[in-house]
């Protein structure tokens, strides 16, 4: 690893940070605390600017390069929320709130991102300016479209952007990243059937949901393997299958939910729709009602092609040719940095966890080994980015 001296002795200072964040959870958008702190942060180091409230708790923080305003502007984002899950690490930083956790490492996004602008606002060694972007509701609430929507890109003239994740079975201190659709499109589903509840021993006299169900969960797997192209990936799963009270009852209604991910536009559409015709079709068939509300949420994360071969080459001068793929098979989980590679062209990266629990998992934790590894990511993309090409 190639990590510059002044950026490693940061490490123990950004840990401390990590932990605390850590331990103090936040979900969605309540993020008051966190954002708070990475404000106060953010003007303690000398960012020339700091705005807060951006996409309602986000925080931004411009830092001029060695010629002061003006040129390029490049965008760097984390991520700052939590999951409303319960913690079993028993660490010593473990979460102090019940019911929720940083259970996928935005604590340790965050404190990176925190640790790249203290030394990016010290050194200066970059021309232009750099936009640190601290972002609410990642999971599950489209923080990244709300700062975006609220015009982040146009106020600071950002040009390009780039976001980092970490990963769970990649070796730690390596990356990992791909040209194109790196992350699935997201949708989820919710379907409502009506039947008539009857004795169980007379299912002549009812219409049985469960039945209908039982066959649409069968059904709607077959939009994935008869409907697609079997070169483009598509999962469908429905993962709640709710109905029923009694042995002897054949229910009046049932309900179905789940999730759907694709990484191609088109599929995307037909997926939906063949959704909705098999909903009908099968509420025909059993002379049933259905109601299906189906809900698209993030796009596919599409990495621009120049700014992924940036973040690659930049992976290298780090953690040397072996350490970085730059052609990783796609990954079917969602991610709202999307809406940001929609407004302008940037690249998402993978950053190795190690040997760590699974990202959403109750015994999760971010490999603080790694922090001056993305420190020095984030500081080569502000050296290097608009200069790479």
């Amino acid at each position: 690893m190639r990590i510059d001296p002044r950026i490693a002795a940061l490490k123990g200072e950004v840990t401390g940070w990590r932990r605390d964040f850590h331990a103090h959870p936040e979900v969605l958008y309540e993020v008051h605390r966190t954002a708070g702190i990475v404000a106060a942060k953010l003007r303690e180091f000398g960012c020339d600017e700091v705005v807060e409230g951006i996409g309602r708790t986000g925080v931004v923080g411009l830092i001029h390069g060695k010629n002061g305003p003006g040129g390029r502007v490049v965008g760097l984002r984390a991520d700052m929320d939590a999951l409303p899950i319960s913690e079993e690490t028993n660490l010593p930083h473990a979460s102090k709130t019940p019911g929720k956790m940083h259970a996928c490492g935005h604590d340790g996004h965050t404190a990176m991102l925190l640790g790249a602008a203290k030394h990016l606002a010290s050194t200066r060694e970059f021309e232009g300016s750099v936009a640190v972007i601290f972002q609410p509701a990642e999971e599950g609430g489209a923080g990244g479209k709300a700062m975006v929507d609220e015009g982040m890109m146009d106020r600071w003239n950002i040009r390009e952007v780039y976001g980092m994740h970490n990963m769970p079975g990649l070796p730690p201190g390596h990356f990992a990243t791909r040209a194109g659709p790196l992350m699935a499109a997201t949708a989820y589903f919710e379907i409502a059937i009506e039947g008539r509840g009857a004795h169980a021993a007379k299912p002549h006299e009812g219409i049985d949901p469960v039945v209908i169900g039982a066959q649409l969960v069968t059904a709607l797997q077959s939009i994935s393997s008869r409907n697609t192209d079997p070169m483009k990936q598509v999962v469908v799963s429905t993962t709640i299958f709710q109905a029923g009270e009694a042995l002897n009852v054949i229910p009046q209604r049932a309900y179905l939910r789940g999730t759907v991910r694709t990484l191609d536009a088109g599929v995307r559409e037909m997926v939906e729709r063949r959704f909705r015709q098999i909903c009908e079709g099968m509420a025909k068939m059993f002379e049933a009602e259905m109601r299906l509300d189906y809900q698209r949420r993030y796009p596919a994360t599409v990495n621009h092609a120049a700014q992924t071969k940036v973040a690659a080459d930049l992976a290298r001068a780090i953690a040397g040719p072996k350490g970085v793929d730059d052609d990783m098979a796609p990954t079917m989980g969602g991610e709202d940095f999307s809406y940001m590679l929609e407004a302008r062209p940037g690249a998402f990266i993978f950053i190795g966890n190690g040997d760590s629990a699974g990202l959403h998992h109750p015994a999760y934790d971010f490999n603080d080994e790694i922090i001056p590894v993305g420190i020095q990511y984030w500081a080569l993309i502000a050296e290097r980015a608009g200069l790479a090409r």
